[in-house]
């Protein structure tokens, strides 16, 4: 029995979707791109605080460290940008946004996540202008007191409204977090570059392990893992001298 052929309108509209949809990836590709604006490199994350404490002396204490920052990441944040992706909406964005901001007791980690907030969400409504919600958003929560513009929440939103999938977000936002402490690293001099590419090719693989393991989690799960590194970044303001701002 022969299959009955594509209408005209129907081919066109497969085509558009298609069309669509590939747009849509190089969207979602330019928001994990190191040159976004978003002055994540402004920050290490506690790393540089952790090297002054000694907590970090060598590469393999840094390699350490970094799974406790993705460890910890994972589990405090992850499910603020699963939360936020799974209704990206202005609602409970804002209501995501004043939990993170009552959860985030650490002034250091807190000014550093509203100030990586308002700069992503600055700039992905000033470069995806398909998505005209987002400038919708932006621009009604500028003048409220109430709205904070904490990284997790925005990133979450930002995913769910570029059609992202929850895992894929949340993979993308550790990511993120892996890409920007190597390369705090590797200013730092405690590794090379050719080194730091190598240590987050391994790093992945434990990425992965903890993303199983935090994932699709809600906002209301969100927890601590590791105590000590909230303790050791809540010190960076004190540092004598000072390259990060967190």
């Amino acid at each position: 029995m022969m299959e009955k052929p594509i209408e005209e309108d129907e081919r066109r509209e497969i085509l558009v979707s298609r069309a669509s949809s590939s747009c849509m990836q190089w969207s979602q590709w330019q928001l994990l791109d190191s040159i976004l604006p978003t002055g994540g490199f402004a920050h290490s994350f506690g790393l540089e605080a952790a090297i002054q404490t000694r907590l970090v002396s060598s590469p393999e204490d840094l390699e350490t460290h970094i799974v406790h920052v993705l460890d910890n990441t994972a589990s405090l944040l992850l499910p603020f940008v699963y939360s936020a992706l799974k209704s990206p909406d202005i609602e409970t964005w804002h209501k995501l946004d004043q939990l993170l901001n009552a959860t985030l007791t650490n002034q250091v980690s807190s000014k550093a996540s509203i100030s990586q907030g308002s700069a992503l969400f600055r700039v992905a409504a000033s470069v995806f202008t398909e998505i005209p919600n987002l400038k919708m958003i932006r621009d009604a929560s500028l003048g409220s007191k109430k709205v904070c513009f904490h990284h997790a929440p925005v990133f979450g939103l930002i995913c769910g409204l570029l059609g992202m999938d929850p895992k894929t977000s949340q993979r993308a936002y550790l990511f993120v977090t892996l890409r920007d402490v190597v390369s705090a690293a590797t200013r730092l001099n405690l590794v090379g570059p050719m080194g730091a590419s190598v240590m987050q090719h391994r790093i992945a693989i434990v990425a992965e392990t903890v993303l199983e393991k935090w994932m699709d989690r809600e906002a209301n799960e969100a927890c601590q893992t590791s105590p000590l590194l909230d303790v050791v970044q809540g010190c960076h303001s004190y540092l004598f001298s000072r390259m990060f701002c967190s």
